[in-house]
């Protein structure tokens, strides 16, 4: 049985030949050694997209606090990129674009109880007026 490499479970490269073990080892050079991925484009995209969607007058007045949460996780994901702390920068963007998807659907649900509650003080007005101008 090979021996595996203990921090990535491949077998290391043995008797290959000169053309495998140099295919091998540029895998090995540009994977970084089974080091973290860097965060993938579209993933920072992603977090910055949503983030920047959730960021708007409503989202703010509505649901601050959890707006900045999503904005602080995002600007972390960031610096951990510049920082080559790739698996923290992943962690962050996804958390920073859930958290902004969270700001978002918090805010429309504080518009849509005060739209019910405009709605049932309407209809409570309504029923008031009805009240005092039929006769009893």
């Amino acid at each position: 049985m090979k021996k595996m490499h203990p921090f990535c479970r491949i077998t290391p490269p043995t008797n290959l030949g000169l053309p495998a073990a140099i295919v091998a080892l540029s895998l090995f050079v540009l994977l970084g050694g089974c080091a973290s991925a860097p965060v993938s484009i579209e993933q920072m995209a992603a977090a910055e997209a949503a983030v920047q969607a959730a960021n708007n007058s409503s989202t703010s007045e509505r649901a601050g606090a959890e707006l900045q949460i999503a904005v602080a996780k995002l600007a972390s994901a960031r610096q951990a990129v510049a920082n080559k702390d790739y698996d923290r920068a992943k962690q962050l963007a996804a958390e920073a674009e859930l958290d902004a998807r969270v700001a978002q659907l918090h805010a429309q649900t504080v518009a849509s109880r005060k739209a019910a509650q405009d709605s049932q003080d309407a209809a409570r007005v309504l029923s008031e007026e009805l009240n005092r101008k039929l006769p009893n």
